[in-house]
């Protein structure tokens, strides 16, 4: 039943762009290249420390914190335009009560990949 409910989803996902190309220019000339730049910093850095948090906290008894990060980690990689990670983000904010163990997991390991592309065409870019 698992992977007959998320293999579309995914599919859908993986149609997503990585990155949505010009975001971070739209967030410079908002603040500034200096602001963009250690707003971005931060990002990584909160980011990766997100994504380590939600690997220690137990799904069962802190779905409601478990959603509260998602939905702040949703809206951080929006502003960047780090899409992907973005709508796993909202699909693990929007499931966090009803997913199981093995379901959060494989999420995680969705956000953990896309997290790691993001910084790769951060790289490149």
């Amino acid at each position: 039943m698992f992977e007959a409910t998320v293999a579309p989803a995914q599919t859908a996902l993986d149609a997503e762009p990585a990155l949505e190309p010009g975001a971070y220019q739209a967030l410079m000339r908002e603040i500034g290249e200096d602001g963009a730049c250690e707003v971005r910093d931060v990002f990584w850095s909160e980011t990766c420390a997100r994504l380590q948090l939600f690997r220690t906290l137990s799904l069962a008894q802190h779905h409601g914190k478990i959603a509260r990060e998602a939905h702040s980690l949703k809206s951080v990689a929006g502003t960047f335009g780090y899409v992907r990670l973005a709508a796993l983000a909202l699909r693990l904010e929007k499931t966090a009560e009803r997913l199981g163990d093995a379901e959060f997991g494989d999420l995680l390991d969705l956000m953990d990949a896309a997290y790691a592309t993001a910084r790769a065409q951060e790289a490149e870019g």
